[in-house]
Order: structure tokens, then sequence, then C-alpha cells
């Protein structure tokens, strides 16, 4: 992106700053308002890292320089009035201070839930889970302890599933291949793997 990119802004109505809305780049959930001027939009461009304004600080600050949960910057756009940002990102962590994916919560509207999209958010939501507390995450727990025991989970899983398969109902082989599913999920992020990497294979194989 280049550098310039402030150049097109009208940050003059809001007294040198402007609101940006930073979007999922993978699930398009809205994670967080923020404010940004002439020189945290520079530095975002920059660096790669999306970078703010702090009002009460009265500084530039890149989110994540504290805590880790960075925001990589994928795009930025200027609405049509040219004074507020809509900024894609990929977030490494939850973005909110509480430990959330997204600073309205970590729910999406129930509708989101009947489309397959939703499982890119189930993907961030496990990969939130690394720095949980293993005591009240089961997640964590496993994205913590010994990579064999996340493997061996697919594994039962996997033969669970095949059980469910051949010999119950489809109600259970549902909820046994939702399981799998799960499991295989935490598996390829205790790799620092996603599940987009396993979609991207799919897409270059020849069917």
């Amino acid at each position: 992106m280049k550098t310039d990119f402030a150049k097109n802004i009208d940050f003059d109505k809001g007294d040198g700053l402007v609101p940006a809305i930073i979007q999922d780049a993978d699930t398009r959930q809205v994670l967080m308002l923020g404010y940004m001027n002439a020189q945290s939009v520079k530095a975002t461009c920059d660096s790669g890292f999306v970078t703010f304004y702090s009002r009460s600080r009265q500084t530039l600050w890149q989110k994540g320089e504290t805590s880790g949960n960075t925001l990589s910057l994928v795009d930025m756009k200027i609405d049509c009035d040219n004074d507020t940002l809509l900024i894609t990102a990929r977030p490494k962590g939850p973005t909110c201070h509480t430990g959330s994916i997204s600073c309205f919560g970590d729910a999406e509207p129930a509708s989101s839930l009947t489309s397959l999209t939703w499982l890119t958010e189930l993907d961030a939501l496990i990969h939130s889970r690394k720095t949980a507390d293993k005591k009240t995450s089961y997640t964590a727990s496993l994205l913590q302890g010994p990579l064999k025991r996340a493997a061996q989970k697919v594994g039962e899983e996997g033969v669970e599933t095949v059980i469910a398969a051949l010999a119950e109902t489809d109600k259970e082989f549902i909820s046994e291949s939702a399981d799998l599913l799960y499991h295989l999920m935490v598996l390829l992020a205790a790799k620092d793997l996603k599940l987009e990497d396993v979609v991207k294979e799919l897409q270059n194989r020849k069917h």
C-alpha cells in the first residue's frame, strides 16, 4: 500500500482524526473501532501493522505492541465522504483486551451460523485460545499440551466417526464428525496452521 495514502483522507472534519473500523480479512467480523491521524495511517502503511492514535494519551500506538495481539494490515479503504476508514486485517490472537476475538464480543448474528464461513470464525477462536487459561479451557489445554496429545485426539475421533457412520444414527454420525473436525482444527492451530491452509490445498488439487 502506498505510504501517501493519507493524502486522500479528510482529517479536517474530525480535528485531525478519523474513525477506523477494523474488520477481519478472512471472517469479515468487525473487530474494533479506533482513531487515526495522518501519522498513524502512514505508520500503518509503512509497518504493515495497524497503528492508531490514542486520544487519551495523545500518542501513536501499534495494536498489540504490549500484548502481542497485533493486526496485520491487508487493505485500507476510505468511505464516500473521505472521513472514515475501513481496514481489513488479520489478527494475531484476540483483538479485545478482555480476551474476546472482537471488542463487540465473540458471537456473530445467529444467521451467520448457517454459512460455512463461520468455520473461519471458529478457527480464529481456536487460535485465540493459545494464551487462555488451560485450567478453564479444554481447547487451551490441548494447544498448550504436547503435540502428541492433540494428534491422538484426532485419531480417536476419526475412529469414532467411522464407527458412527457404520453402526449408529445420522445424528450420532454428525456429532462425531463435528468432534473430528474440531480436533483437526485444534491440531492445525497447534502447528501454527489454519483451516485456510487446508482449503487452499484442496483448491490447488485437480479432482
